[in-house]
């Protein structure tokens, strides 16, 4: 149900009310301002805990943990002005953990190690020796997927959420999803260490979250995978991720060979086996919910 205001100016409103420029800009404003407000006390606790360049679990957590808060209120406020509801943009608290979440947390593991098969059968990559002990490994593997869930649902409902529900309003859904990509792959470039193609590697990643959100209607499926590609990349398989290295991961392993099969400082996700893998990926998704593809 579409939210009335008074004084239907047409600069400030369309026929689907408040214009989605207007409602991503308000969106935009509360998200930052609440999280300068959450993070300022927890300035300097959040600097010892994440230094430049170093994942750590606990700073991981703080840090993502504070930006989905601040998102969470940002979308409730949203939902209040336009009169929509969590599920319209996406996130279904209902089906929060189910079913497609637990479909998409071996996805994006089952692609991940593909693609380091792939660089590893092309003499790129050695998995190495565990570092850590199996307490150790236990407790930074259950931290990682904390802090990596946390990291999947702020950019997942952020980006393929609320903004690609807005947009989708006025231009369409792909063509949202096209823009909205674009704007995902430039904020990984502000990640030391990010290279170029690894930052359109990373859109393209976020053209496969959308098509996993069209094809289920839900951001459940794309969540599962991103987090669990994320967890793969920096704790499991111990390789970069997004150009950053972590403190606590599992092995010692290591790249070596040219940068187009390896990604260099970005990590596997800048390959450009990438490619390959995001089509098959794509085909499995289509194949797992092809009875959906048919109604639609």
């Amino acid at each position: 149900m579409k939210r009335r205001w008074p004084g239907q100016n047409p600069f400030l409103f369309g026929p689907n009310g408040l214009r989605a420029g207007w409602r991503i800009l308000i969106f935009v404003v509360l998200l930052l301002g609440i999280t300068w407000l959450i993070a300022l006390p927890l300035r300097r606790t959040l600097i010892g805990l994440q230094p430049d360049a170093v994942i750590t679990p606990a700073g991981t957590i703080l840090g993502e943990g504070i930006q989905v808060v601040a998102l969470l209120i940002a979308a409730a406020v949203m939902t209040k002005i336009e009169g929509r509801s969590f599920s319209d943009y996406g996130l279904p608290l209902r089906q929060a953990f189910g079913k497609h979440f637990w479909q998409g947390v071996p996805l994006g593991f089952i692609m991940l190690t593909i693609l380091l098969i792939l660089i590893a059968g092309f003499e790129g990559f050695s998995r190495g020796n565990r570092v850590i002990g199996a307490e150790v490994a236990v407790k930074y593997g259950t931290l990682y997927g904390v802090a990596f869930l946390l990291v999947a649902i702020f950019e997942e409902f952020c980006f393929r959420g609320y903004l690609q529900s807005t947009l989708t309003s006025a231009v369409g859904f792909r063509e949202a999803a096209i823009i909205i990509s674009a704007f995902y792959a430039a904020f990984h470039l502000t990640n030391r260490g990010e290279t170029e193609i690894g930052a359109i590697m990373t859109g393209c990643f976020g053209l496969l979250c959308a098509f996993a959100l069209w094809r289920t209607g839900s951001l459940w499926l794309a969540i599962g995978m991103h987090a669990s590609w994320d967890w793969g990349e920096t704790f499991f398989y111990s390789v970069p991720n997004s150009g950053l290295l972590a403190r606590g991961h599992l092995l010692n392993s290591s790249f070596h060979g040219p940068i187009w099969l390896t990604g260099g400082s970005a990590g596997p996700e800048a390959s450009l086996f990438v490619f390959l893998i995001l089509l098959l990926w794509v085909a499995v998704i289509h194949w797992m919910f092809l009875e959906h593809a048919k109604r639609t």
